[in-house]
């Protein structure tokens, strides 16, 4: 008998664990189908920033300015990210010239994807588009260096997505979809929410952190086994 779990992917589009969390709950999740579980995963907004101005910043600048370190550790700090990526699937071509941007369009772009805003779509295929637009977002930042402010290049991630391109330049033009993404972020901060990658179980288990592969194939297989039992 299949099991499906809920959850609730907390993330932004320029945080690099977010890239490697994704990847390894994607990677635990396939491995699980032969244990008969399975999940829905919704994208959730969360800034990191979100008073980065629309010009960005230079992410070297950025991280010595929030973080305190030094470009050595940076330098460091950034080779562990690409590695881990690597081992998910996912290039990272970021460097100390890389920016860092303001992501708040983006996340107007995923809650669009996102299921209920667009009529007729189920569910499940909402769900896929979603997952879809943020890895092309995560490319558009880490692989390809563009800038996540610029409609142009958002709406061509959408395209890639296989969003319509048109409605996605409308959807930003027009400031739709603004004050539902800020009620969301200022949810999950009130849940307790204050880094990511979060990764929340049937609305109640928190898994932290962009987590190696195995790590999330444990903590699953632990929630489904607990949510079973509890279900009778």
């Amino acid at each position: 008998m299949t099991q499906t779990l809920k959850i609730d992917f907390v993330s932004d589009v320029v945080c690099p664990w977010c890239v490697v969390g994704l990847g390894g709950l994607e990677a635990a999740l396939e491995t699980l189908k032969a244990e008969g579980i399975t999940a829905e995963i919704t994208v959730r907004p969360f800034e990191l920033n979100p008073q980065m101005a629309p010009e960005g910043e230079n992410v070297g600048e950025h991280v010595a300015r929030k973080y305190g370190s030094t470009p050595e550790q940076s330098a460091g700090a950034r080779q562990m990210i690409h590695d881990r990526a690597a081992e998910v699937g996912f290039t990272m071509n970021t460097g100390p010239d890389s920016r860092i941007w303001n992501t708040f369009d983006s996340h107007r772009l995923l809650h669009w994807a996102a299921p209920g805003s667009r009529p007729g779509v189920t569910a499940a295929r909402a769900m896929a588009d979603q997952k879809a637009l943020k890895r092309e977002l995560f490319d558009a930042h880490f692989t390809r260096g563009l800038n996540l402010t610029d409609p142009e290049v958002l709406a061509d991630a959408a395209a890639a997505a296989g969003l319509d391109r048109d409605e996605a330049l409308a959807v930003l033009a027009e400031g739709r979809y603004a004050e539902a993404v800020r009620t969301e972020e200022a949810l999950w901060v009130s849940r307790g929410i204050n880094s990511v990658p979060a990764v929340v179980v049937e609305g109640k288990y928190l898994i932290s952190g962009g987590q190696p592969v195995e790590v999330f194939e444990q903590a699953l297989r632990k929630i489904a086994g607990e949510v079973a039992a509890a279900a009778g």
